[in-house]
């Protein structure tokens, strides 16, 4: 497992920002085998790029297979292997824990380890959005708001516990789990960390603490792709947004970096990677 490293610096072509994130979506089955892609034009509005971006983009996918070109149906997934993996078999609940950025791709790393593994996925942003927005609203401000005081300091915890909760419960149950959220501050407090960690102990769990790197280019991209309202002030104050972040974060304890950068490694190899990896470290327990 990799140590905190320094900052990567990258500027990535468009067109295979384009291509990973969309690479991405048939991975975690987002975008099913036989689904017809939109047409040229239209995903370049739905990008916010030209048309010669998306055809870039879309030749990259049809050498890697993932996309086909077919008369009369235009391009077509083609993903067959995204249904068949042989999800593995342990002998204790396994509970990995995807933290990361807005944008960085820790849903669809999340997602693509569920497919392969049949694990329970709780995702904080599914888990609790839709209460969180009321909650807001209570306090009258917009359900959008994550950058107030009020949702910082008084909704955010909540948050995490009933993440943690729901982890909790899974894992009693027998079931292994993918906890995916930003975990941002959570990572950053070596005091969280230690407490996660005697929590699965006494679950008899074992966690796997993962996080997400991606280059801000890429995540701009896909942060403006994904048009959620949340995002609204991020994309609106980008520049000041990034370099607020600290792209050296990682988790204070052994950890599994995954690069999610336009020209890294495809992000369905560095799951199985990942995968490997656990149970490997399980049967030497």
């Amino acid at each position: 497992m990799s140590r905190p490293r320094a900052k990567v610096q990258r500027s990535e072509s468009l067109h295979q920002q384009v291509a990973r994130n969309i690479r991405n979506d048939i991975e975690a089955g987002r975008l099913r085998d036989g689904q017809a892609l939109p047409s040229t034009r239209e995903m370049a509005a739905e990008w916010q790029v030209s048309p010669f971006t998306i055809s870039e983009a879309m030749d990259v996918l049809i050498k890697e297979g993932l996309v086909v070109s077919k008369a009369r149906a235009g391009r077509v997934v083609h993903a067959p292997h995204v249904t068949e993996a042989v999800r593995p078999k342990t002998s204790a609940p396994q509970v990995v824990f995807v933290g990361g950025f807005a944008g960085s791709g820790k849903t669809e790393l999340g997602r693509v380890l569920a497919r392969e593994t049949g694990w329970s996925i709780l995702d904080k942003d599914t888990t609790t959005r839709f209460v969180v927005e009321v909650a807001l609203e209570l306090q009258g401000l917009s359900p959008n708001d994550r950058e107030s005081d009020v949702y910082a300091e008084k909704i955010r915890p909540r948050e995490y516990e009933a993440l943690i909760a729901t982890m909790t419960e899974n894992v009693q149950c027998g079931n292994s789990a993918i906890v995916t959220a930003p975990f941002i501050r959570e990572f950053a407090n070596p005091a969280w960390v230690s407490r996660i960690q005697a929590t699965c102990k006494d679950l008899g769990a074992n966690p796997t603490f993962v996080w997400v790197y991606c280059d801000a280019s890429t995540m701009h991209t896909y942060v403006r792709h994904r048009g959620a309202a949340r995002d609204a002030t991020k994309l609106a104050n980008w520049e000041s947004y990034v370099s607020g972040l600290n792209l050296e974060l990682r988790p204070p304890v052994p950890h599994v970096v995954i690069d999610n950068s336009a020209s890294s490694k495809p992000l369905q190899d560095q799951a199985r990677d990942l995968l490997s990896t656990i149970l490997i470290e399980e049967n030497e327990k």
